[in-house]
């Protein structure tokens, strides 16, 4: 049975990573039937909760952004481990570009495993040295498309055989327990939300979708992203509310601060007749929100970024271009007014969503670390 060690944000922080780490140690423990080490990241120390919600898995460490010491009690604590899994990306990290994610690489003693989470087609230099050398660093990376594999093969220096395409995982997605509302036509984005997240051209997309759908309903669910409300405090939702009483539509858009999960989002995906996600990104290599859609077998409208063309391909979805409220309406009147073609498009997101369960995911992760570990043996 191999012992994993993981890297990540994790809960209580709310974001996508942490969620995506809670997800993936809960499904390899039980596939090995083993334990998972958990070292936080973390921006300032915080309390360690007294035990786990899933057995099995424990908190060891913490990596604080700024405190060298913490770098080499993480290393110790993962020492005990396998195989380290540690979850990449630029802003969860201290230092330029998140660097300082480099001194824990090289303080460790065990193989590591990096999953990449941002691959972006045009870095800074920073950007690509740090990416550069936490691949150099690693064992094995994995990337969550094959969008991300080109991508990193075409612009960073780095050795391609130690690269694996593993999706996404997706979990078993809990039914609403209420009876889906009948009055209106709901539009659906949920997610933390900052500046790229594309929201005012879902607005302004409503506003025409009202021409030919004059009960249509737009509700944006989610809190503002820790780190958007660190360093500007709630401006973007203030310009989202402003454009909102600009169009008119105090009654057609909603704008919620919450955190939805479990039986709250379930309800919340259950009473909508569709999912926007209108990002701005052209390089978005992975979306934990277009997952959850395609597991609650939600028809879905989404930009052109990488992982939704992806994944909305086979009729899973409508994938439209980038900054264009009046492409964005036209997906949604599409979707809206035709009750078979959405039906169709939320059975194709089952079946999608079906060979990337987190079962599935985990068995992927562990036959790598079975490689990873005969490698470094031999």
């Amino acid at each position: 049975m191999t012992s994993f060690g993981i890297v990540s944000t994790y809960p209580p922080t709310r974001c996508g990573i942490a969620t995506f780490a809670e997800s993936l140690a809960t499904a390899l423990v039980g596939v090995e039937r083993s334990g998972a080490s958990i070292v936080r990241v973390l921006d300032a120390p915080e309390p360690r909760p007294e035990r786990s919600a899933t057995p099995r898995i424990r908190i060891v460490g913490d990596l604080v952004a700024g405190d060298v010491a913490s770098v080499g009690r993480a290393a110790r604590a993962l020492a005990a481990c396998d195989v380290a899994i540690v979850q990449h990306e630029y802003g969860i990290y201290g230092g330029t570009d998140g660097d300082e994610v480099l001194r824990l690489l090289e303080a460790l003693r065990v193989p590591s495993v990096v999953v990449l989470h941002t691959v972006l087609r045009s870095p800074t230099a920073s950007q690509r040295a740090v990416l550069e050398r936490v691949c150099a660093l690693a064992d094995a990376v994995v990337v969550m498309t094959a969008a991300a594999r080109d991508v990193l093969a075409s612009g960073y220096a780095v050795q391609q055989e130690k690269v694996t395409v593993i999706p996404h995982g997706i979990a078993p997605w809990t039914s609403a327990s209420a009876p889906r509302p009948r009055d209106g036509t709901r539009v659906l984005t949920w997610g933390l939300i900052g500046p790229g997240k594309g929201l005012e051209w879902g607005i302004r997309a409503i506003a025409d979708v009202r021409r030919s759908i004059p009960d249509a309903e737009y509700r944006i669910l989610g809190q503002t992203h820790p780190k958007v409300l660190a360093h500007e405090g709630e401006r973007y939702r203030e310009r989202l509310v402003a454009l909102v009483d600009e169009l008119g539509l105090h009654e057609a858009v909603s704008l919620e601060a919450e955190y939805a999960t479990g039986p709250r989002l379930a309800a919340a995906v259950a009473a909508a007749d569709a999912v926007l996600l209108p990002y701005e990104s052209r390089v978005q290599v992975t979306s934990g929100v277009l997952v959850e859609a395609l597991a609650a077998g939600a028809p879905v409208v989404a930009t052109a970024f990488p992982h939704a063309l992806e994944l909305l391909g086979g009729g899973a979805g409508i994938v439209v271009p980038h900054d264009d409220p009046a492409a964005i309406a036209r997906a949604l009147t599409t979707v809206l007014g035709d009750r078979a073609l959405a039906e169709r498009m939320g059975a194709a997101a089952s079946r999608r969503a079906g060979s990337m369960s987190w079962s599935n995911v985990a068995a992927r992760y562990r036959r790598l670390a079975d490689r990873v570990l005969d490698a470094r043996a031999a």
